[in-house]
């Protein structure tokens, strides 16, 4: 009996010191957000129009990782810089943050870097890390490169915690990474997946979401020095996952969500009008999407630039499409990589060495084309299993330089990661 008593105590106090952390959570004041950064890309009347530009090449260079998760941000100059995760699996112990970078004057990206490992957070964070994932990169407006992270101490990707690294010479050197503290409680179930939006005063909005208890969108409110001020729900529920975030002027943004629930299988919209303070409630838009990542870009024209896959099923196809703000009017952009299968049928070895092998030609640029024969000879589980290798495309990234050219990054077959890049005129043409 007292051993009960003594245990029923324990529990009250416990419940009252979360009461109390809950309270000051709660109670802290409502902070007004700034307007939105938004910036426009410069236009000198006096030059000649551009000539449409389209390419397309690898990013990644490793043969035998599973690569996955990528994103970029244009560089002062025209330069690019990207990082993704890469491992034996995603999970695995083994799995790096890694990063490379892209020389306009050479039209080449460069060599693989290690930007992050588990030893490296652990360090840094002084917390135990059993995985990292989901890097995703940004230049400020102070000209400051911000890398944030996912890292997992114990248990899956629902008990994730956000980690932020910061560069102050374009990525050379960067900052030891520390842990934002999202929730009192544990600080676990916070993911990130798409770029952080930028306020005016130099504050930081970051697009995040939860998978514990529930799949739901927040925006996550940051100092400019990247600690967590507030934070504000987008959607609600078990049914939502990895806003991407839009900006249409100083107040004004949308947030497109992965939808994750049995129903439509469709991409959710939210909309805000006070710089990401409050959102409406979320609803379907028209692409069909398979609860799969996306990304959206602003365009010149007030319109959007959305890159999904847009199947009821599957991931073998990425398709690019542009649309109003209002998301009346889609329209077609192009097909950026699909499987020759229309409904996605796996190949026999033989049969699917052939296609990514021109695929891999297509795409590899000079510094990687010798490296065919040494690919095709590694593929192994990340995209052939016993009944035979599919075609998977995925997660994609938009950035858009201030030169105007959009670049786009997504996972090409678990084996590279693919950047594409187009500019206005070719955009103008395709709509």
């Amino acid at each position: 009996m007292r051993a009960l008593s003594l245990r029923l105590k324990f529990i009250l106090a416990s419940l009252a010191v979360c009461l109390v952390f809950l309270a000051a959570w709660r109670s802290h004041p409502t902070h007004v957000l700034a307007p939105f950064a938004v910036a426009t890309a410069p236009v000198d009347a006096a030059l000649p129009a551009p000539e449409p530009k389209y390419s397309s090449r690898f990013v990644s260079s490793e043969l035998k990782d599973f690569v996955h998760s990528s994103s970029v941000t244009a560089l002062p100059g025209g330069d690019l810089m990207a990082v993704w995760f890469a491992g034996s699996r995603e999970g695995a112990a083994d799995v790096q943050i890694r990063t490379a970078r892209y020389d306009a004057d050479a039209a080449e990206w460069g060599a693989e870097h290690v930007l992050a490992t588990r030893e490296s957070t652990r360090d840094g964070t002084r917390r135990y890390i059993r995985k990292l994932g989901n890097p995703v990169i940004a230049l400020a407006p102070d000209q400051r490169l911000w890398m944030f992270y996912v890292s997992v101490s114990v248990g899956g990707w629902a008990t994730s915690a956000i980690n932020v690294m910061v560069s102050n010479d374009m990525g050379r050197n960067w900052t030891a990474p520390r842990q934002l503290i999202t929730s009192p409680f544990f600080n676990i179930s916070t993911l990130v997946r798409a770029a952080p939006v930028f306020h005016a005063d130099g504050s930081i909005g970051l697009p995040v979401y939860h998978e514990f208890m529930g799949k739901f969108a927040e925006y996550l409110y940051l100092s400019a020095d990247g600690a967590v001020i507030d934070k504000f729900r987008i959607s609600r529920g078990k049914n939502s996952l990895q806003p991407t975030i839009v900006p249409l002027d100083a107040r004004r943004a949308v947030a497109m969500l992965r939808y994750a629930g049995d129903t439509h299988h469709r991409v959710l919209a939210s909309r805000t009008e006070d710089a990401g303070q409050t959102w409406s409630e979320p609803y379907p838009l028209e692409p069909a999407n398979p609860n799969s990542s996306l990304a959206a870009v602003g365009t010149a024209d007030d319109g959007l630039l959305v890159a999904l896959n847009d199947l009821r099923d599957g991931r073998f196809k990425l398709s690019l499409y542009g649309t109003d703000a209002s998301f009346k009017d889609w329209r077609s952009v192009i097909e950026l990589d699909q499987s020759p299968d229309p409904l996605g049928q796996p190949f026999s070895p033989e049969a699917y060495k052939a296609i990514i092998g021109e695929g891999f030609r297509a795409s590899s640029g000079a510094r990687r084309l010798p490296l065919e024969q040494r690919f095709l000879s590694n593929l192994d589980y990340r995209v052939c299993k016993p009944q035979g290798c599919d075609f998977e495309y995925e997660y994609p990234y938009f950035s858009r330089g201030t030169d105007g050219l959009y670049h786009l990054v997504y996972s090409w077959n678990n084996t590279f990661i693919k950047h594409v890049s187009f500019n206005e005129a070719w955009l103008e043409e395709r709509l």
